[in-house]
């Protein structure tokens, strides 16, 4: 009997990348769920960003995201780092843009993995490095009249 590392649904897919998108539209629990499915993953991770109704003590009425034409890109090159780190089966991960209010979906990011460990773990390393490395900027509209940019990198 070949060891368990052996199988390939143990390693990382040819083409694990499904989805890398910046939109300005409502973004679809279900589409980037769906476009992690795999057949050799027993994990899947999934993080959902939404907007809060408070930031820093205020109460945040609504906010915009903006972005660099090559945030895509960089949304693709960070995928592409936590696919080298991980066994990722399949990946997918797609930002809003425009004018949202408190609730409205701001990221969803999927990661599947041949194991639970792995999926979390990749899954956390794509939203933090997105968070913190794609040009995506935030403006947030507080309850008082005052607003506030907020740089996503």
């Amino acid at each position: 009997m070949a060891a368990i590392d052996d199988h390939p649904g143990e390693r990382a897919a040819q083409d694990p990348i499904k989805l890398i998108a910046v939109r300005d539209t409502a973004l679809s629990l279900d589409e980037v769920f769906k476009a992690v499915g795999d057949d050799a993953a027993g994990g899947t991770a999934l993080f959902v960003g939404t907007v809060r109704n408070h930031d820093g003590g205020a109460d945040v009425d609504a906010l915009g995201y903006s972005c660099h034409p090559g945030a895509e890109a960089e949304m693709r090159r960070i995928a592409e780092k936590v696919v080298a780190e991980y066994p990722v089966r399949a990946l997918a991960a797609v930002h809003r843009v425009g004018d949202l209010g408190v609730g409205d979906l701001a990221v969803v990011v999927a990661v599947s993995c041949p194991h639970r460990g792995e999926a979390f773990e990749a899954c956390r390393k794509l939203i933090d490095d997105l968070k913190h490395e794609v040009p995506i900027w935030k403006h947030q509209k507080f309850s008082d009249g005052t607003d506030e940019w907020v740089g996503a990198c």
